[in-house]
């Protein structure tokens, strides 16, 4: 079962590699650590319920600070500067 939760881990740190070319150790440990948070919150050894909340985690906090920073406003000027984009109002 270990093998499963090494599957998350190296699959986004290939792809933040191949995207900013650079491997982040923090980010690569920080999944284990939510891995073993959850597994102590809801006291369970089913691997698969620990990593799809694993995952809801990350896409609530992720959610959430996207919207806390304001992303949506930010990249809808930028691409409006880069391609000439129009949106309706």
């Amino acid at each position: 079962m270990l093998h499963l939760c090494l599957i998350t881990p190296l699959l986004g740190s290939l792809k933040n590699y191949v995207k900013y070319k650079r491997f982040n150790f923090l980010v690569f440990i920080r999944t284990f650590y939510i891995y073993a948070l959850i597994q102590c919150i809801i006291q369970t050894n089913n691997i698969y319920l620990i990593l799809i909340l694993e995952r809801w985690f990350f896409f609530g906090f992720k959610v959430i600070r996207s919207i806390l920073r304001n992303d949506y406003i930010k990249n809808r000027n930028k691409y409006i500067k880069k391609y000439n984009l129009i949106y309706d109002k």
